[in-house]
């Protein structure tokens, strides 16, 4: 089984874009303010915005079920109070957990948090206890910079988080560490923004002693973790600096790397640098890049092929990379498959 651990519902029908843009304009204007019950989806409005997109993408390339959480650029958790992300949130996940009813084979859900500036990270307990129980989903998404892109909370290893380390370590499910909209100018959303924020979680983690206080705990860096196996040896030597373990013992039982990295020579990287118990397959697909490589011909975002290309990995690696480490980190979906007979 190929299982992507990283996909969006970036195909979303353009009611629930024209819904939110009400919603933000009702920050201002009260009068304007949608409630969410004025948002109508019919499921056959999500067939055709699932199977004419992702579930097409998936049958050419090869993969059988994809980690399915809201669009992460729509999140935009800088937006309104608590209460502006909480219908927010409310309502895309509830669209991805649709999704996944609709196609239970290929979807299954992640949570999106109602993550708000200032706010107490206590209060998206509720999203989760629902997402994970009432709908089935198998992890969750952890903005650690609800500002949107000025930084305002404290680092990921910082105990205002605990709350939701705590309920994921109860739960026993990961969080995929992933920012949303910049609405900073100096950082561009996808080619900055989220690189950086994946690089700066990775360095967060290794400058403190988060897993020692909560070892069961467990993050996906996606994006191939940002710039964390390019520059390896700067990493082991500054963890060396501080006294750290070796980052092998310090962070990789519960730091995990996605494979949307979109070419050849990063995922060859990637998969030599990072080892292959920590490395997930992902695509992001339909996501940030969704053009054609003119080198290739191919999409760059087919990340599948990487790994099948990669010289380094043997098969039993690229099953690990396809479908046993993703069981693994995510025992939820390794739960929910078994239960299907897979």
């Amino acid at each position: 089984m190929i299982i992507d651990v990283h996909g969006h519902y970036t195909t979303a029908p353009k009611a629930l874009e024209d819904w939110r843009n009400k919603q933000i304009a009702g920050i201002k204007d009260p009068a304007a303010k949608p409630k969410a019950s004025d948002l109508k989806i019919s499921d056959d409005e999500l067939r055709d915005s699932i199977a004419n997109n992702q579930l097409r993408q998936m049958k050419e390339r090869g993969s059988d079920l994809t980690l399915f959480s809201p669009r992460a650029s729509f999140m935009a958790h800088h937006i309104g109070d608590f209460e502006v992300s909480s219908t927010w949130a409310a309502i895309c996940n509830e669209l991805c957990w649709r999704v996944s009813k609709l196609f239970p084979d290929n979807f299954i859900g992640v949570a999106m948090l109602p993550q708000s500036p200032g706010v107490d990270p206590k209060t998206c307990i509720p999203a989760i206890e629902k997402c994970i129980n009432e709908y089935g989903f198998v992890g969750i998404n952890l903005n650690p910079d609800p500002s949107g892109g000025h930084w305002t909370s404290p680092p990921l290893s910082d105990r205002h988080w605990y709350p939701i380390y705590e309920k994921m370590v109860e739960l026993d499910i990961p969080a995929m560490i992933h920012v949303s909209t910049s609405c900073n100018p100096a950082f561009h959303t996808t080619g900055a923004h989220y690189l950086n924020a994946d690089t700066t979680a990775f360095m967060q983690c290794l400058t403190s002693d988060l897993f020692k206080d909560l070892p069961k705990l467990r993050f996906l860096i996606p994006h191939g973790g940002g710039a964390a196996p390019y520059h390896w040896g700067r990493f082991r030597g500054l963890a060396q600096e501080m006294k750290k373990p070796l980052l092998k013992d310090h962070l990789l039982n519960n730091i995990y790397f996605d494979t949307c990295v979109y070419h050849q020579p990063g995922i060859d990287l990637l998969t030599k640098v990072i080892p292959v118990d920590n490395v997930l397959f992902a695509s992001e697909m339909i996501g940030a890049v969704r053009g054609i490589d003119p080198e290739t011909g191919f999409h760059y975002d087919d990340t599948k092929r990487y790994i099948e290309a990669a010289p380094s990995l043997s098969a039993a690696d690229r099953k690990k990379i396809f479908e046993g480490n993703a069981r693994r980190v995510f025992p939820r979906l390794d739960a929910a498959l078994k239960a299907r007979g897979k």
